[in-house]
């Protein structure tokens, strides 16, 4: 097993955890590559000596690793599952964030994580990703040459998110799917998520918690101006297009919460499944009621109908 390594560099927390993770995978013989931002903080801080960071600093850890251990919050997740693409490389999030949906295994516990996973000890969880299109053809939209924008291509864990710009009016966002007519949402914005994403700003909005594997996305307007536009589930297999026309000032696209662009008016945007998912890596005993009880507080000083408060 050859471990890709790669974190937030901005936590404070981040470099000491790393630096004895390295410590105990040289110990025990265990193979592991360094993003090479990770390698050349490392090398700053004079926590692993350069030797070792120039050697085994990599641009692109899923071509490397077999599987990726991801230090940081949920932020962080995100990106690492976006950097391994394609590749099917498996990511472990090790939390040193804040609420930690994602990184499910808390620093401190990393050692024991690790050898369940020598063992075998371990599952891989699949989930939906989503993709979104956006045709700027059809908006007019140019570069500072006067050329056409071409259209971009993105793809998301926890959702897509279309939000008005600073204090102003609200955007009018017109929805079909499967070229059905849905509705024409006044709001402040439109949030299309994942089940993995309806804990994340769709919740906070007042969208719904949808376990993983549901086989579903939701639409969950953003401050709607009437109160019967409500969050809606759809299949996911459904194709979503967005139509979006701001009154006054802009609004910006969001994948993520990583990757910004501000939109145009008339800007059409195509959701759709993903052609791959994400892999992550689950370890015994973790489940998903079991960690929304614990970042949610349910039930807490309460034992269940079987007496134990065990999962």
């Amino acid at each position: 097993m050859t471990y890709g390594i790669t974190g937030n560099p901005y936590k404070d927390e981040l470099w000491p955890a790393v630096a004895d993770l390295l410590r105990r995978l040289d110990a025990h013989g265990h193979g592991y590559c360094l993003d090479s931002h990770i390698a050349e903080g490392l090398d700053r801080r004079g926590l692993v000596d350069a030797a070792t960071c120039r050697r085994e600093a990599v641009a692109d850890l899923a071509h490397h690793a077999d599987l990726v251990l991801s230090f940081g919050g949920d932020g962080t997740m995100l990106r690492s599952v976006a950097d391994v693409g394609t590749t099917g490389t498996p990511v472990l999030g090790v939390n040193i964030g804040r609420l930690g949906f994602l990184a499910k295994v808390e620093v401190n516990d990393l050692a024991d994580a690790l050898e369940q996973i020598e063992a075998g000890d371990y599952a891989i969880e699949e989930r939906l990703l989503l993709q979104a299109t956006l045709h700027h053809d059809e908006d007019g939209a140019t570069n500072d040459q006067g050329d056409a924008v071409p259209d971009e291509t993105f793809v998301a864990m926890n959702d897509f998110v279309i939000d008005k710009s600073g204090s102003t009016s609200m955007i009018e966002v017109e929805a079909t799917v499967d070229g059905l007519y849905l509705n024409t949402y006044w709001a402040d914005g439109l949030i299309v998520a994942t089940p993995t994403g309806s804990t994340a700003y769709s919740l906070s909005a007042g969208g719904p918690i949808i376990t993983p594997g549901s086989g579903v996305v939701v639409l969950t307007p953003i401050a709607a101006h009437t109160l019967t536009a409500r969050p809606i589930i759809l299949p996911e297999h459904c194709t979503i297009e967005l139509t979006v026309r701001a009154r006054s000032g802009g609004y910006v696209f969001a994948a993520d919460g990583q990757t910004e662009r501000p939109g145009t008016d008339g800007l059409r945007i195509t959701v759709q499944r993903a052609a791959h998912t994400a892999r992550l890596v689950t370890l015994p005993g973790q489940t998903y009621f079991g960690t929304l009880r614990g970042k949610l507080m349910w039930g807490q000083g309460r034992r269940h109908r079987g007496g134990s408060t065990r999962e």
